[in-house]
């Protein structure tokens, strides 16, 4: 998601922003403000919260726990601006943010909202994309909602963040089973798009990790692995 300019913002995020990179007290308060009665309030601090962490993202670290809480408010909005700066956040803090797996797991097969579901894909990706046993945990539902939204409109900008997560740290038999899933689409995929990127994907993994004949996905009853506790 484009980062917002100072022409996006409207004159109360502006002031809010600016309150809060210049007072700790001041962005204290507005994580509070997650926490509030009123829809309205939650949803503009998050809106902020999403905007603080595309500019100075050190200031929210102290409060990752806070924002993971956020994950679990019913509204749409609040909960894909907090996993779109927890996902600013993971690369550098992937340990912390490991516990927003199970909120971001929700939002992924959120049945109202396609931001929601997007923003869920792309904490997700790049969330498993910094460690091999990361990759390992989300990919069973990585591949689910690749299964899912195929025929959506998200799923092209899906198939961005999987072209960065499959030059992650993944393990290889995430790669594998990866590039089964698009050995499809990269041979016989609809529309140029879809081809095209399926391809450009799948030959990436093929080459990095020297696959033969990748097959997706068995389907299982249990995913043992998916239940561990990200440590």
């Amino acid at each position: 998601m484009a980062e917002a300019t100072v022409q996006d913002l409207t004159p109360e995020e502006a002031a809010r922003l600016a309150s809060v990179e210049a007072s700790t007290d001041a962005l204290t308060a507005l994580v509070e403000d997650l926490s509030s009665s009123s829809r309205r309030t939650r949803q503009l601090a998050a809106r902020v919260i999403n905007l603080l962490a595309q500019r100075e993202p050190e200031l929210l670290v102290p409060f990752i726990a806070q924002l993971i809480d956020a994950l679990y408010r019913p509204e749409a909005q609040t909960r894909w601006e907090i996993l779109d700066a927890l996902t600013v956040l993971a690369p550098e803090h992937a340990k912390d943010c490991g516990a927003a797996y199970e909120g971001a797991e929700a939002a992924l097969f959120d049945e109202i909202s396609a931001p929601l579901r997007l923003s869920a894909f792309k904490f997700l990706t790049v969330w498993g994309a910094t460690e091999r046993r990361r990759s390992e945990k989300v990919w069973p539902i990585v591949d689910e909602a690749i299964q899912c939204y195929h025929g959506d409109l998200e799923y092209r900008d899906m198939l961005a963040l999987l072209f960065a997560f499959a030059h992650g740290q993944i393990a290889g038999s995430v790669a594998a089973e990866l590039a089964g899933r698009l050995h499809f689409d990269a041979e016989n995929g609809k529309g140029s798009y879809l081809r095209v990127r399926s391809r450009e994907i799948y030959d990436a993994l093929v080459k990095r990790f020297k696959l033969e004949s990748p097959q997706k996905r068995a389907r299982a009853k249990k995913d043992d692995a998916a239940d561990e506790d990200e440590e």
